[in-house]
């Protein structure tokens, strides 16, 4: 178990570098380098001492033994200078193992602070190495402050869920083991700790407890039962096969050199793992497995992977793509363990539902167990189940096992600290008393409590293949009416506060303080990471404002009513919000609840009382009641209403930053707009509104149709410019566009015929994409006159060049089109979707 003393020294050493390497995994690696660096002059120092030779620091690398360091000759530019070769120079000894070498290839100093240096090198050098084991625990810590790898979708796994799902797929010493996105080598490390238990002779299988029951310790602390199981009944060859045999791939040499470092402080010399892109590479696509464990990445890059043409699924999803290459790379009698988002549980895309055949029909599932959403928290709130792969096992059954994980011995906070509620030795007795009972061990029966059994046809019904196991419990309890409860019964109801706004040393501090401004009214739901205004602690002390953990729900409750949000940081708000913090994160999904609130906003507005300002009472939204289906389906329904938000996010964001442009050739011609182009100002006649006589065809202004009227001035393709308002100088529309057709045009556009449609296309995208300020006169009322607008000068290219850049840009046009299309389809669906909540 990891000693405090060591745990102080690495917290120290982080310390350190802080404030020159504020970047967590940067962080590790410094002092994964440093450590590694200490460990190879230990090791020669105890060489000598036995009375052998150094073998690392010799030669000409004798200049960059550990301790040369601290000559207390070396300024402090020469002490950088000197460890920066070192770090340079190390991986091209031939003497040291590759192992050393990778470790050290492409290692650099990322800042030139002499004191920083300093200090953190005499703080790596309090570590000995007497104890390899006592440094494994202490690695394993120090990976412990890895964060997120957000843009790659890869998360830490907690020691707890790995040991879990380890026990569950229980892998022998026979087996050959995999993880095919291995990160640090948590999955492996604990899969060899396993062996060794399992193959130790005071290993007692039915009185041991499993350290993932082990609630109370906290996850970096986690060790297995605080029992060191020296896996004596290994024989020497049997441990040479588990070295030679379990390996890990990561497309991220930073991985691969925290996971060489890894196992080798667990007494791996020469580590399997290798710096491989196992979705788009085939060198090792002949390589098999007989137990995979892993945990990889969710994120899918932008445009999709482009996988090469073995798999058996043709997709673009990291997560199908990846659960893909593990059930093809099982041997015939494999067995996996694998954590999947919610995308592979119920997804719809073709892809995902061939993949979930593929898991039932081709006997690959024995079961799925649901985890919290917050198993992966301060780093992600995501959404995750395990895969339970036996290929032995699942020919033996017709039914899949559905167990769910509310609590997993930690709080759902950012802290994720233990609470007595575990739901995992209650999932895994059930888990095992299943297997047992598949191949017919006497005394064990199917368990009927706290598990759902569905039978491979039943999941084939539909045709999609539903992984949610609460979805065919529901439907075998004939669809009860659905459960409505009172928001106060569910959520805390804490309102915000101001401090003194005179006050300034109760400003522009450390605490995020939320205004209506951070629920911007286009969010269908803000998440809100930062805020506009920050106040001091000092003012909120002083004030009814109270810090709100992460995931609570913020509804605007007064003035604009109605707004919703989910902080993803710690913050307070102003005394304009109701903020709802989750009684019991395992009853209530709080992104659910911020769908529920969000789809109550008409319902919150009527609510509000008072004078100037409308607000809603807090015993107003105590009061409110609100459907509350299972915990599974309310995860379902806000993973869907998530996929429907991305999807209009993205559509908005081609919408609203396309800007057709035009690359202008300096050596283009210019030509007067007025040559270019026939002036028809003169048929142009205005129709007062009394007069208009409502009809068919539209009737043009300055910024586009104003009405509809019963007759035609134009019949053709024209251009029409604005030739007054405040939009020729605030372009909040476009000041040029086409029209066809019959039209009636006032006396506020100008009117331009062109012999060529291209040029007049050509034209349009022209005027939009420059200023005019200089070709417009008037102040109270901005005009472009005929004859400023017959100056414009205009780049005139070859017309076949116009034509081609017309046609890119009406292809991009029709894109945009497009995503104007989805946003409105998906934003049906959202609302569709919303009112199916409230019927029961």
């Amino acid at each position: 178990m990891l000693d405090t003393t060591t745990k102080k020294k690495i917290d120290d050493a982080r310390d350190i570098l802080v404030g020159k390497v504020p970047v967590p995994s940067s962080q590790v690696e410094q002092i994964t380098i440093a450590l590694i660096y200490k460990f190879m002059y230990d090791m020669d120092n105890e060489s000598i001492e036995l009375g052998g030779n150094p073998k690392y620091f010799t030669g000409d690398f004798a200049q960059y033994a550990w301790n040369k360091l601290f000559d207390p000759k070396l300024s402090g530019e020469g002490r950088i200078q000197l460890y920066q070769d070192a770090l340079a120079k190390i991986p091209n000894n031939a003497e040291i193992p590759s192992l050393f070498r990778d470790i050290f290839k492409n290692a650099f100093l990322p800042y030139r602070d002499p004191e920083t240096l300093k200090l953190f090198l005499k703080c790596i050098d309090e570590f000995t190495y007497d104890h390899s084991e006592r440094l494994g625990d202490a690695f394993e810590y120090l990976l412990a402050v890895l964060g997120s790898q957000g843009d790659a979708g890869q998360f830490r796994t907690p020691r707890h869920i790995i040991d879990f799902m380890v026990e569950l797929i229980d892998p022998q010493k026979e087996d050959s083991i995999l993880d095919p996105a291995c990160g640090t080598a948590g999955f492996l490390i604990s899969a060899y700790k396993h062996i060794l238990k399992t193959n130790s002779s005071n290993y007692d299988k039915d009185n041991d407890p499993h350290s993932f029951a082990a609630h109370d310790t906290p996850l970096e602390e986690l060790v297995i039962n605080g029992r060191k199981y020296p896996g004596d009944l290994l024989t020497p060859d049997q441990r040479a096969f588990l070295h030679q045999n379990i390996k890990g791939y990561d497309i991220a040499f930073e991985m691969v050199r925290l996971s060489l470092v890894n196992m080798y402080l667990h007494g791996f010399n020469t580590p399997q793992i290798y710096e491989y892109d196992t979705l788009t590479s085939t060198e090792r696509w002949n390589e098999y497995a007989n137990v995979i464990l892993a945990n990889p990445p969710f994120m899918t890059p932008k445009g999709g992977i482009r996988p090469h043409q073995k798999f058996t699924i043709q997709a673009k999803r990291s997560e199908v793509l990846f659960v893909d290459y593990m059930l093809e790379h099982l041997t015939n009698n494999g067995k996996a363990g694998i954590i999947v988002p919610e995308g592979i549980i119920f997804q719809n895309g073709k892809a995902y539902k061939q993949l979930r055949k593929l898991l039932v029909e081709e006997n690959y599932l024995v079961g799925v167990i649901s985890l919290p959403s917050g198993v992966f928290n301060p780093y992600s709130g995501v959404k995750t189940s395990i895969l339970w792969i036996d290929k032995v096992l699942a020919k033996k059954t017709d039914k899949i096992i559905f167990l769910k994980i509310n609590n997993d011995g930690f709080d759902l906070g950012a802290q994720r600290r233990p609470i007595e509620a575990n739901d995992l030795p209650v999932a895994f007795a059930n888990a095992t008393a299943y297997k047992e009972a598949i191949v017919g061990k006497k005394n064990y029966a199917v368990p009927d409590k706290d598990v759902i059994l569905v039978e491979k046809t039943k999941l084939a019904e539909s045709g999609d293949y539903n992984l949610g196991g609460e979805r065919y419990a529901i439907v075998s309890k004939h669809n009860l009416d659905l459960k409505h409860v009172k928001l106060g019964e569910i959520a805390e109801i804490v309102s915000g506060g101001t401090p003194d706004t005179k006050n300034k040393s109760y400003w522009d501090g450390e605490v995020n303080w939320a205004t209506l401004v951070d629920l911007p009214a286009e969010e269908f739901i803000s998440m809100i990471s930062s805020t506009k205004r920050t106040i001091t602690e000092q003012g909120l002390r002083n004030s009814s404002a109270k810090t709100l953990p992460i995931n609570t729900v913020i509804v605007s409750s007064r003035a604009t009513i109605g707004r919703v949000g989910v902080n993803k940081t710690p913050i307070a708000t102003n005394q304009g919000f109701k903020n709802l913090i989750v009684k019991n994160p395992a009853e209530v999904d709080y992104n659910y609840l911020a769908i529920v609130m969000r789809s109550l906003r008409d319902d919150l507005i009527v609510l509000g009382t008072g004078g100037t300002y409308k607000e809603v009472s807090k015993g107003a939204f105590e009061s409110l009641s609100i459907p509350l289906p299972p915990i599974s389906v309310q995860e379902r329904i806000a993973a869907e209403l998530d996929s429907y938000q991305k999807i209009i996010d993205g559509a908005r964001q081609v919408v609203d930053n396309w800007n057709p442009h035009i690359n202008i050739d300096p050596e283009w011609c210019l030509s007067d707009l007025g040559d270019l182009s026939e002036n028809l100002d003169s048929k142009r006649i205005p129709i007062t509104k009394s007069d208009r006589k409502s009809g068919k065809y539209p009737y043009y202004g300055a910024s586009g149709i104003v009405d509809y009227v019963n007759d035609f001035l134009f019949d053709e393709d024209l251009l029409l410019v604005s030739e007054d308002g405040a939009n020729l100088l605030a372009r909040s529309t476009p000041i040029a566009f086409s029209i066809s057709g019959k039209a009636w045009v006032n006396n506020h556009a100008h009117v331009l015929r062109f012999k060529e449609r291209a040029v007049q296309k050509y034209i349009e995208l022209y005027l939009n994409s420059i200023s005019l300020a200089h070709f417009i006169t008037g102040s109270a009322q901005p005009k472009l006159t005929q004859q400023a607008l017959n100056m414009i000068k205009i780049p005139t290219p070859p017309i076949e060049t116009i034509e081609g850049i017309v046609l890119r840009v009406e292809k991009e046009q029709k894109l945009v089109d497009a995503s104007r299309e989805l946003i409105s389809l998906y934003e049906q669906k959202t609302k569709d979707r919303i009112k199916k909540l409230w019927k029961s």
